[in-house]
């Protein structure tokens, strides 16, 4: 398996907790980028005012992080484009019954 398709998978694991969708799947990863062993990755949030704005991205960047083949993650929280309902994947929005 590559190492971005492992990152994705660790990715998959953390849901919104006010969702019951992983992040991954409700749009909310905007970027991957896989250099070496270094992980470059841009995310948002639902909205900036989202209570988990702190930990959130420290969860994905931490998941991430106990892949042994990564030695670094740059996670930049990205506002543009605004994160919407069209982003989500259609699993998502299944699962969702949208």
């Amino acid at each position: 398996m590559e190492l971005k398709e492992k990152v994705i998978e660790e990715i998959k694991k953390i849901y919104d907790p006010e969702i019951p969708v992983n992040i991954y799947e409700l749009g909310l990863i905007y970027d991957i980028n896989v250099d070496g062993k270094n992980i470059g990755v841009k995310m948002t949030l639902t909205t900036p005012n989202c209570p988990v704005a702190e930990s959130l991205p420290k969860e994905v960047k931490d998941g991430i992080m106990q892949l042994e083949e990564v030695n670094k993650v740059d996670l930049d929280l990205v506002w543009e484009p605004p994160w919407d309902k069209s982003m989500m994947s259609e699993a998502a929005k299944l699962e969702l019954n949208l």
